[in-house]
């Protein structure tokens, strides 16, 4: 499999990625496309790049033996990369701090961003904060009401946060205004997109900042075991946690990489937001990838618990993996998020975000299967205090 190798030229995962965008906005991806090939192929900027990553980020995050966890549920040894204790909360700080350095590289100002469960929001403020870009973000009413302790963190970082009435109230709507706001002020303005959607170069950009996560798993289980995972496992929204730790694996085929999409409800629901468990091929924000959408091609309304999730499409590079068999993916409820959320704050003193917590139960159910010898590294891709509120109120209503 040439995994490592793509996108092409033209931004396809196979049949997936592309650029489907209006005239007005060619010159801008165009004008990324250049600015990030010179970046990519400067030592220099990865340098300064990895420079911050370990002094402002806290980088590398420890690889963490579930040794609780583990014995509790019986058979494969489960280790958890810990992006919770990255600078902020979350993986996402990653891909906000290669954007913002990308964007002072171009010349730009001001930034513009969206986010669903805040920490992209958040990780977007902070970093525009440190480098002195002008940061807008837009956030869902819905989300910001789920998220409002992030809403606030925005604000204290210097962010202005627009709230966003439309449709869902949610992720796909935030992403539609910040990318009208790109459109309209494209001079000096870079949309630091959050995940591993959108037109190309995005999807390829993203992955790669965000394949530090690999990276470093691979040289931890190395140094600390001899030896890579058998299984790796990961939440599914947009992807790009997901795509960040199992990028540097895919041409190892001895390792199973899963991804885990948000069940909601349940996937007969119709009530939830599996793209790749039942989605169509489709274009949404600028890509081709697998989309929930009706009859008429119209994107259906989402639902998660976790509003990083609650995004109707995923990254083209996931749905390349799916269709080649790279990578399988599965689909977890909202009940059972809660389980797993639950079950690490027990065993292990850990409090992780309700995104992550969807890996967290898949591989409760997986590890019993497989022997003492094998190994299940899960990408804990963020902390829960943003989500406290959202669980409370969850159980207290017998979820």
């Amino acid at each position: 499999m040439a995994g490592m190798e793509l996108p092409d030229q033209r931004g396809y995962f196979g049949e997936f990625g592309g650029r489907y965008v209006p005239e007005v906005l060619m010159g801008a991806l165009e004008e990324l496309s250049r600015a990030y090939e010179t970046a990519a192929a400067d030592p220099a900027f990865w340098a300064e790049f990895e420079r911050l990553c370990r002094d402002y980020i806290g980088r590398p995050t420890p690889l963490y033996p579930a040794q609780k966890l583990s014995a509790q549920l019986g058979g494969a040894r489960i280790l958890l990369k810990r992006e919770d204790l990255a600078h902020t909360g979350a993986h996402k700080i990653n891909n906000a701090l290669g954007q913002g350095l990308l964007a002072l590289h171009m010349g730009k100002k001001r930034v513009v961003a969206e986010t669903g469960a805040g920490q992209h929001g958040v990780a977007t403020a902070a970093v525009c904060a440190k480098l002195g870009l002008k940061a807008i973000v837009y956030m869902g009413e819905e989300d910001m009401r789920r998220q409002s302790l992030n809403v606030f963190r925005m604000r204290l970082l210097g962010a202005e946060v627009r709230p966003v009435s439309a449709g869902s109230r949610t992720l796909k709507e935030a992403i539609t205004e910040a990318i009208r706001d790109w459109v309209t002020n494209v001079e000096d303005t870079h949309y630091l997109l959050g995940s591993c959607v959108g037109p190309h170069p995005y999807p390829r950009m993203v992955r790669d900042f965000q394949a530090i996560v690999g990276k470093e798993s691979r040289d931890q289980m190395l140094a600390a075991y001899g030896r890579l995972p058998d299984y790796i496992i990961a939440c599914v929204g947009g992807g790009s946690n997901a795509i960040g730790i199992f990028h540097p694996f895919v041409d190892d085929p001895q390792v199973q990489l899963i991804g885990v999409e948000a069940a909601g409800k349940g996937l007969d629901t119709g009530q939830h937001s599996a793209s790749l468990a039942r989605g169509r091929v489709g274009v949404l924000h600028g890509t081709k990838s697998y989309l929930l959408q009706d009859e008429q091609g119209q994107i259906s309304l989402t639902h998660s618990i976790a509003a990083g999730l609650d995004y109707p499409g995923v990254g083209p590079e996931h749905c390349y993996y799916r269709e080649t068999g790279r990578a399988s993916y599965v689909a977890v409820t909202d009940r059972e998020a809660l389980d797993g959320f639950q079950l690490l704050c027990a065993t292990e003193g850990i409090i992780p975000a309700l995104e992550p917590a969807h890996a967290i139960y898949h591989a409760a159910q997986l590890a019993p299967q497989l022997s003492p010898e094998q190994f299940i590294l899960i990408n804990l891709s963020g902390r829960g205090d943003k989500d406290i509120n959202t669980v409370a109120e969850a159980l207290r209503e017998g979820l």
